[in-house]
């Protein structure tokens, strides 16, 4: 009689995801490790919000007119509410901003955030459904100094992960009031391309005119560079108020020597924006690549139901800062122990373990060779636990990086490793 055996289908990661593995994970504690350092000097404390939100949340906050709030969401129904996977992390610390009453402290209130987004789009290099940002937001001041140190923060922190090759793009939205007259001049020397403009562009041309801007579809990007439209988008509309704010962050910025150039069709994928928005490049690898990206949203705690408070902020996509940094080696063992005596080999463990020092030893007792061959791939010492060294009470110390070799008496082991 034939035995039919079957094997369980094996699942595997979804699609637009990844794991992060024990060999990559020194690149993430690098991130992490050096966010801590750096934002914690300028005074920034560290907040973590909820994976989902009401996804209201996000289409009040991130606007409705965004290709993320109209194509890339995660929203499912539980309970007959409406949630969502956050797509972004500003819209959720606004909230927290506001519902915690925050705004009861003293200004600037400065948080950074690091953690999972995601964004239903089609996945490519540096580009996951499941992604991973880390930012900062500050509120409560209004003067440019705010957003000129946003921009310092974020370069300070890119310097540390060692990208020194930055450029930072700037350009500034203006107010809802100096705004308002730009976009109907854009209507207006765009109306006769409607038709060839992409369909995306067609309905941002009633919804948000300021979001043509930002289209890179390649024909679009051709409309705009003709010579009687790009005139409209490159001429000045700001208010003197907002003039003003800009022409002084400028001046800050000149004042610390950072590099920035002006782009007039800098316009961010978010609707919450105004006046000041940056996007800081990376010229490492010999590519150019935007690692951050930020500006100021006023208008967008009282839009959620706070009091009208002024904040700035930004963003970093972290697969991205990976691909652009070195790789980490996963870090070593203080030491391997050696042993064929398991109950001696736990003692002399738990000893050095309680003592601070990352221990390991062979839970299945193989062979005396496998086990100084696998010593010699993990750690920086072999301890050697044989019977000559469990008589005399002693280890024999290896240093798997010269050979060296010499026997101590147990209580000397920790001066050596």
């Amino acid at each position: 009689m034939a035995i039919i055996t079957y094997m369980a289908k094996i699942i595997n990661v979804i699609k637009g995801t990844k794991d992060i593995l024990p060999q990559d994970i020194e690149d993430w504690h690098r991130l992490e490790e050096t966010a801590l350092d750096v934002f914690s000097r300028y005074g920034y404390h560290e907040i973590r919000t909820p994976i989902f939100e009401a996804t209201e949340l996000f289409a009040r906050g991130v606007g409705d007119t965004t290709d993320i709030v109209n194509k890339e969401m995660y929203t499912f129904e539980k309970s007959d509410r409406s949630l969502t996977l956050r797509p972004e992390n500003t819209a959720g610390v606004v909230r927290s901003f506001i519902e915690n009453g925050m705004s009861r402290l003293s200004a600037p209130v400065k948080l950074w955030y690091k953690g999972p987004m995601f964004r239903y789009e089609r996945p490519q290099a540096g580009r996951q459904r499941q992604f991973h940002q880390v930012g900062i937001e500050m509120f409560g001041i209004k003067q440019p100094t705010a957003d000129a140190e946003a921009i310092l923060l974020a370069i300070e922190y890119l310097k540390a992960l060692g990208l020194n090759d930055l450029e930072v793009e700037l350009n500034s939205l203006g107010c809802p009031k100096c705004r308002e007259e730009y976009k109907a001049r854009i209507k207006e020397v765009l109306k006769p391309e409607f038709d060839n403009l992409c369909e995306d562009c067609q309905t941002r041309y009633e919804k948000n005119p300021l979001r043509l801007l930002d289209c890179k579809v390649e024909s679009c990007q051709a409309i705009y560079a003709k010579p009687e439209i790009k005139a409209v988008i490159q001429s000045d509309f700001l208010c003197d108020e907002c003039a003003q704010h800009y022409t002084q962050l400028k001046s800050y910025l000149n004042d610390t020597g950072v590099k920035y150039t002006e782009n007039k069709l800098l316009v961010r994928g978010l609707d919450y924006y105004n006046r000041t928005v940056f996007e800081i490049k990376s010229n490492d690898l010999g590519a150019q690549n935007a690692v951050c990206g930020g500006g100021r949203y006023d208008s967008l705690v009282k839009n959620l139901g706070g009091e009208d408070t002024p904040a700035v902020g930004w963003a970093m996509g972290m697969e991205r800062l990976n691909a652009l940094l070195p790789h980490i080696e996963t870090r070593k063992l203080d030491a391997f122990i050696v042993s064929n005596n398991s109950n001696e080999a736990f003692k002399l463990a738990q000893n050095l373990r309680a003592q601070g020092k990352n221990i390991e030893f062979d839970l299945s007792n193989k062979k005396f060779t496998k086990q100084l061959e696998k010593a010699s791939k993990v750690a920086k010492f072999a301890l050697i636990l044989g019977e000559d060294e469990i008589n005399a009470d002693e280890v024999s110390v290896k240093n798997l990086e010269t050979s060296e070799q010499i026997t101590v008496k147990r209580n000397e082991v920790l001066s050596l490793i």
